[in-house]
Formats: structure tokens, sequence, C-alpha cells
């Protein structure tokens, strides 16, 4: 017997493994059409202490991937680069403006969660922010995106206008932290245990199937 499974996908949007971890994602489901999955979006900010209107990208880029870390950079943008068209991604790091303070995309795909659109929503963010060079930080641009998501563009303003949520998405945040998340994307299956990394389809896949042998564990 199978169970529904609930998957908890921890991520933030200005990931690029997080990206093409949704679109491995999205493939995965497809490969186990019988199990009913439920997935939920997770905050998780890389960055939480940026100004909340970013640092110039190249800027922000060089501080953290100096000297060292140069390499480490160089070797993960070509994997990403190599790796995004069989996915039917595209990321344009030489052109992405602004590295944004997250939090307000978190609120935008809280709010689309709660209007079922969660999953266009994440993949309008992912897609402007490194497909589109956006800056996913300006309440304009995340009003339109979540327009298009499906979400009402104009009540989404006044919200990003507020505080609205901005506590809960701190606090959802922590806990995930708290429960030993160190690095993005993280899957959480059924409660019981955790993929980390932009797994390929059929490792996630795995992984639906292996929590669907046992019901998702309760509060």
């Amino acid at each position: 017997m199978t169970h529904p499974v609930s998957i908890d996908i921890v991520a933030d949007l200005v990931c690029p493994w997080c990206w093409l971890g949704k679109r491995n994602w999205d493939a995965a489901r497809k490969l186990v059409p019988d199990i009913p999955v439920d997935t939920v979006w997770r905050p998780y900010q890389l960055d939480p202490d940026l100004p909340r209107e970013g640092r110039p990208y190249r800027e922000y880029m060089k501080a953290k991937f100096s000297g060292a870390n140069t390499e480490r950079w160089t070797q993960m943008r070509t994997y990403l680069e190599q790796a995004a068209p069989a996915a039917g991604i595209e990321f344009h790091f030489d052109a992405i403006p602004v590295r944004p303070n997250t939090l307000n995309a978190h609120r935008v795909l809280r709010w689309a969660a709660g209007q079922g659109v969660a999953d266009a929503a994440a993949e309008g963010l992912f897609r402007a922010f490194f497909a589109d060079s956006e800056d996913i930080g300006d309440p304009a641009v995340l009003a339109r995106i979540a327009g298009e998501a499906g979400l009402d563009a104009a009540l989404t303003a006044e919200l990003l206008a507020s505080d609205r949520d901005e506590a809960e998405i701190r606090d959802e945040e922590a806990f995930f932290r708290k429960l030993g998340v160190t690095g993005v994307p993280t899957y959480i299956f059924n409660g019981r245990f955790a993929v980390s990394g932009a797994q390929e389809p059929q490792v996630l896949a795995d992984a639906i199937r292996q929590a669907s042998l046992e019901p998702a564990e309760t509060d």
C-alpha cells in the first residue's frame, strides 16, 4: 500500500541550485504519477543580513567568492550552465544587476501557496532573477510576478508595503535552521527524512517511492 507524500522544499529564490532542483523535482513527480504528492515551499535566506535594497551583484559575488573561493565559484557556474539546457532553463549570471534580500520574495511565495499557485510563483521568481535579470527584491517586480502567477497584483503591492507575514517567514526559516538545514535545496519527505541538493529526477523519484511506504508524520 502506498500513502500520499508531503514534501517540504526548503529553498531560496536566488539559489541557482534551487531552480535546477525545482525542475528536477517537476521531472521526478512525472516518474511516479500514481503517488499523490503535495509540495510545500519553505523559506530559507542564504544571506538574511543583506540590506532590504540588496547589493550590486558583481560587488556581492566578488566579496563572497574572492581569493581561494574564486575557483570554486567558477566550477559551480560551469556545471550549472552545462546542466541548465537539459532542465529547460537558462542562467545569465553576468547580466544579474542586484543580489536582493529575499524576504519579500518569500512573502510572495507564501501568499501564492495560500492560493494554490506556489509552483507557478516559484518558477516566475527563479526565471525573473536568473534568466530575465530582474531585481526580485523590487516590490513592483514582485507584484507583477505575483499577478502572472494568478494572485491579485494590486493587493500584493499593498501587502508588500506592509510588514504582513515578515515575522512568520523569519520564524519558519529559524525552525528549519534549528532542524539542521544548512544548505538548499533540501527536500523533507513526510517529515521523516531529507534529501539535500539538486538531485537527479530519478533520485528524487526513488525518495518519493520510499516515503510513500509509510504515512506522513502528524503533529
